[in-house]
């Protein structure tokens, strides 16, 4: 563990060895020589990524963001009235807008005390806490630099004051089924007797609304898909040709999740130098980049239990596209 900063009111550490930011190599040579080539989306997010995606989430076919966002306004006074929280434990955190809807309803219950963010960028966790400690009085911070798959033990204790853990955006999905069920149950271990999990899920709905949420008219998801082939050329050394590769994104009906593909448009062979690794891509080929799983109630309701949590309370919007869930220890 690195302290980065420590103040009266701020404490940012790092959980990130050498070894671990090193994950994208392992990834690559992990995914890349499978029979069936595959990466996990976090990878997407370099500078480049992180910026397309905040262009996705402003386009018209691009439903998550808002919608959970439009929940967290008109909920969020309900939610903290519901659990006293005054702690907001925020995993893959990003950027603060979602999280000052729920502290501004923690300032205005009187209950707010501290903020936990989460994230592996460590710019991210540091630029939130420069903003938001001068926007609440009294508030502390004490942020986490690193993966929520491998670092939540890292996340400071209770200190009395119930909270509310969050994982928001519908990140959730882009786990499959054991692995997510796997992840609530650590989740759940942060949990007190009177501390919740705030969880945002994308739902099913007509597989028209969805897949154009992931192909949009513009082509902004197409060139977020392809930029983890970019990253790859820059930090291993590869030399992808990003525009060789088509954007495919198509809604499984069976498992209910969207997949996202890089399908090559004809034969190539790539050489990442960083690894001394040489992939084969037949034309055709495809190489899947992200999964996000769509639920309905009953579904989650089945993955808590698994994990030991169950619902509490359930938000929704008036079309049925999102929900936010609270839930608590079976």
């Amino acid at each position: 563990m690195r302290a980065l900063v420590e103040t009266d009111d701020i404490r940012i550490e790092s959980w990130l060895s050498e070894a671990e930011e090193r994950s994208l190599a392992n990834d690559v040579l992990d995914g890349l020589t499978r029979p069936f080539k595959e990466l996990p989306p976090k990878h997407f997010y370099d500078a480049r990524g992180s910026e397309l995606f905040e262009r996705i989430c402003e386009l018209p076919e691009y439903y998550p963001t808002r919608t959970e966002k439009r929940i967290l306004e008109d909920r969020a006074r309900d939610i903290v009235a519901s659990t006293r929280a005054g702690e907001l434990v925020e995993l893959g955190s990003g950027s603060a807008g979602k999280a000052r809807l729920l502290l501004d309803a923690m300032t205005d219950a009187g209950t707010l005390h501290r903020y936990v963010p989460l994230d592996v960028s460590e710019s991210v966790v540091r630029d939130a806490a420069e903003q938001l400690i001068n926007e609440y009085d009294g508030l502390q911070i004490h942020g986490v630099i690193g993966d929520f798959q491998r670092h939540l033990e890292q996340v400071p204790e209770a200190d009395g004051t119930p909270r509310i853990v969050a994982l928001l955006g519908g990140t959730i999905g882009n786990f499959p089924p054991g692995t997510r069920r796997g992840l609530l149950r650590q989740i759940g271990a942060l949990l007190g007797p009177r501390d919740r999990l705030l969880l945002g899920t994308d739902l099913v709905k007509d597989p028209d609304v969805i897949e154009a949420a992931y192909d949009d008219r513009q082509g902004v998801t197409a060139e977020f898909n392809r930029n983890v082939l970019h990253v790859i050329n820059r930090e291993l050394d590869a030399d992808f040709m990003p525009e060789a590769f088509d954007h495919v994104a198509f809604f499984d009906r069976r498992h209910e999740w969207v997949e996202m593909r890089l399908r090559a448009r004809r034969p190539c062979s790539v050489l990442i130098a960083g690894l001394g690794l040489r992939v084969e891509f037949a034309a055709g080929e495809e190489l899947r980049t992200e999964i996000s799983a769509k639920f309905t109630r009953a579904r989650l309701e089945a993955d808590y239990r698994a994990a030991g949590l169950a619902l509490d309370r359930w938000y929704t919007d008036d079309q049925q596209l999102f929900a936010l869930s609270l839930a608590r220890r079976a």
